[in-house]
Formats: C-alpha cells, structure tokens, sequence
C-alpha cells in the first residue's frame, strides 16, 4: 500500500496548506484490493451487483472522496438513463443549435412532475482523461481512497477503494474548466524550469493579475491545457484531488409531462459554443456531450441523472397562466401546456396565455407544430378558450420585437387573466430578460387598473409573495 499526503508548502513566508485541506491518499495494487474484498470495479464481491448498480455506486463512493471543500453531497444519482431520441430543433441558417433529447431510464422507473429539474453528469472525452492521466504521470488502474487527513483511522479504512481513472473521471475537471488563481501559486512551487517558475510566480503575484485573466479566464484554459503549457510542473496527485475544479453536473429544466410521456423525460438544450479572443473553438462540456451521442449507432451509453425540484411548481387545473419563455425558455412551458391537454380531458381547466420569443420563424421557431395544434381547435392556448399563444420574432422586421413588446401588445387580454387570479412564470436568459418582462407587466397593471407605477410595483411584489410570480433564469 502506498501513501500520499499533502506536505506544507511555503509562499513569502506563509503555509500553502491554510489554504486548502490536508489529505489522505491511500494507492492500493489490485491483489490488495482483492485481499480486502472489492472486486475489479470496485463493488463488494460478496454481494455482486449489476453493472449499473456498480456505475451508481461508483458515482456516489467518487463523491464521498472528494475534498469537503469541493463536494456537493450528491447521493447515489436518482437513475441511470439512456438517450433514446436526439434531433436539433434549429435549421443550419439559425445560429445555434437547440437540440431535443429524449430519455428511458436504464435503472429504475423515472419520476417527476412538471417544473422539476434534471441534473446531468456529463461524460468527459476519454482522451482528454488519458492526456491528463499520462501528463501527471499517474498509474490509471491503481486503486486509490481519498479522505481528509483529519478522518479517523477507522473511518479512512472504510472507504471503498476506486480506480484512479474512475475517480478523475467522475470528480475531477480536466478539460472544461479553468483553475483557480492558486492553481498557478502552487504549481510555482513544483516547477523544476526556472522560466516556468517565473512565469508561474508572476501569475499569482498582484502584478500579474491582469495578464493571468488573459492567460486563463478570457481564453477559458483547461487544466490540462495549463498543466501541458508548464511541462517541469510535477504536481503529487493529492494536490490535484483538491486544486482540479470539481466536475459538476448540469441542471436543465425538464421539457415533458411525465403523464403525457410514462416513464421518459425530454430536455431542450441548446449546445453552447464560442470562439475565444486568440480564435480557439470552446463548447459548453455537457450540452456538446448529450449533442454528440447517437442513439441509433451507440445506445448504451449510460447518463447519471438527478431529480429536483425547480423554481416553477406545478399549478392546479384551475390556475389561470401566464407563461413567458423565449428561446429554450419555452422547455417547461412544454412540460406545462402537455399536462394541462390531458387534464382538460377529464375536466376543466383554466385559461393558459403564453408569449414566446425567437429570432426568425423560419429557423429557431422551436416546437412550432407542437404550439400551434394547441393554439387551434379548442386546444389548451386556443383563444376561443381563454388563452392564447403569441410570438415575438426579433428578426423578422426591421425594428427588433421581444416577448415584452408582445406582452404590451396584448395588455387588455394579460389584465384580464391576472384579475382572475392568473399567475405568472418565466422562464430563460438570466441577462435583461427578466426584467423587461417584469417591467412590462408593472406597465400594464398600472394603464389597466388606473393606478400608479408604485402601486403596481407593489401589486407585483405581493403576487410573488403569494407565490405567484415565479421565474426560472440561468446564464
């Protein structure tokens, strides 16, 4: 059995470790952890357990190792799902590209209702965590614990061991992320070139800020691109457990009613992508992930997910809507308007108005069919019915037209709804959104009711606390 513990490093005068937590690295060979009775995945031999069983606990043991500091207490994930559907649901002229994913659990039976929050943890590509593997010189098929030096012997000798290849994979940010400041403090100390170390030094000196920013914010650097631009820097492997940026999952507003689709759950993502200053090509880590999995030539890929609840609960049959969501912000709104056909089936159900915003109608007018066959024909938004669905295309005209300037457009119909005690959800960009829409609505109950902008201010204020201005944003 080898051990690894974190030793103190000094910078000007001070101790590098009041900065972070000592800990505890055991590295087991593979005959040791056999002697201890795991087997080669890590499960308990004695009682053998499906593959899938073996990924959840794995995800939750991973977990359980990293640093106080950096864990996010996930439990073993809710199910194991497997992408069944993956279609984009931009055209090629559009700009961006919005995908529909849709998921069958592998593990257990899904359950959520409307409003409710995916949490994914997404793949990282396998050759960026060989690169980092191979770069840090480490052994992938050891078999390692991972705990604060503070743990009590007792405790430390309970984990269950995990490959190492495992555990980066699962808690570690290799290619995603951009490290911290200290990240550069604490490989100045492990550098053996002195050019690297300079370099190192001035990053994480004052003087240097400015220049690290450009280095490694702007230019979102990934750990593995850091550590293989400073090639000396040897850093031990218990620094990197607590130096890595944690691997995060990723939360989406669900964008289907678990009545209308049993045992499925439907995610509407857009796959963020950018170019950086120097012209360097970046994707966001999980939407390029779930975008890059086809469910027709690899369907057995397994995707860890998480059940939570959101920041829109889902209303009673006889709630009157208003929902805003342009762009993806029309996902729970999805999710919303199926649930409310099928309980219009069996009773009657409140009006739904619904306002959505995109750029063009012929390239990004997500779900379009979907909207319109129940805007028609006494459907869930039909007029005819109380309710109504209106688009704002910002492009589609010379002067540019958002959800806030539909919402104006139709203010008789908005005061109208809220008079009848409607409530009111947005959903999408965190950016101005938000609060063009709240403005919007403080305008309308004031030329409506006739009352001053303070007094519909506070009629706003009063609906929230109510519960019944609701917003889900996200950058």
């Amino acid at each position: 059995m080898g051990c690894l513990s974190g030793s103190a490093l000094t910078f000007g005068g001070r101790h590098a470790l009041s900065r972070v937590e000592e800990i505890y690295v055991s590295i087991l060979s593979s005959m040791e952890v056999h002697k201890m009775g795991f087997g080669s995945t890590g499960a308990m031999v004695t009682a053998p357990l499906d593959d899938l069983k073996c990924i959840e606990m794995q995800i939750k043991w991973a977990d359980s190792m990293s640093p106080g500091k950096f864990s996010h207490g996930r439990n073993r994930p809710d199910c194991i799902l497997k992408m069944t559907q993956n279609y984009p649901l931009t055209k090629a002229g559009s700009g961006k590209d919005v995908r529909h994913f849709e998921f069958e659990p592998q593990s257990s039976i899904i359950e959520y209702e409307v409003g409710d929050v995916l949490e994914i943890l997404p793949g990282q590509s396998p050759a960026a965590i060989d690169a980092f593997i191979q770069r840090c010189g480490l052994n992938p098929e050891a078999f390692i614990t991972v705990c604060s030096k503070s743990t009590e012997t007792q405790l430390r000798d309970s984990k269950v061991p995990i490959k190492l290849r495992s555990f980066v994979e699962l808690t570690m940010d290799v290619a995603s992320a951009s490290p911290r400041r200290y990240f550069f403090e604490v490989m100045s100390f492990f550098a053996s070139a002195q050019h690297e170390k300079e370099r190192l030094q001035y990053f994480a000196s004052p003087e240097g800020r400015d220049d690290l920013y450009q280095y490694n914010q702007k230019e979102r650097r990934t750990v593995l691109e850091v550590l293989e631009d400073f090639p000396s820097v040897q850093m031990p492997f218990e620094w990197l457990v607590q130096l890595v940026p944690p691997l995060k999952p990723r939360a989406f507003s669900i964008s289907s009613s678990n009545s209308a689709h049993p045992n499925q759950v439907h995610l509407t993502v857009n796959v963020v992508s950018w170019t950086t200053p120097f012209k360097r090509k970046r994707t966001g880590l999980c939407s390029a992930w779930l975008a890059g999995l086809d469910p027709q030539i690899n369907p057995g890929v397994n995707v860890p997910a998480w059940f939570h609840k959101g920041s829109l609960p889902p209303p009673p049959p006889s709630l009157p809507l208003i929902l805003v969501g342009p762009g993806t912000g029309c996902a729970p709104f999805r999710g919303f308007v199926e649930e409310r056909a099928l309980q219009s089936k069996s009773g009657p159900t409140a009006p739904v108005l619904f306002f959505f915003g995109c750029r063009n109608e012929a390239n990004d007018f997500l779900y379009k069919d979907f909207w319109l066959s129940h805007s028609r024909n006494g459907g869930v938004l039909s007029e005819d019915r109380g309710g109504g669905f209106y688009v704002a295309f910002s492009r589609d005209q010379p002067t540019k037209v958002y959800v806030q300037h539909k919402i104006r457009e139709y203010s008789t119909k908005v005061w109208s709804l809220l008079s009848e005690g409607a409530a009111i959800y947005i959903a999408g960009s965190s950016t101005k959104m938000p609060a063009d829409v709240l403005s919007a609505f403080e305008e309308i109950i004031s030329k409506e009711s006739g009352v001053p902008r303070e007094t519909a201010i506070a009629w706003l204020r009063a609906l929230e606390k109510a519960g019944k201005y609701r917003v889900e944003a996200w950058s």
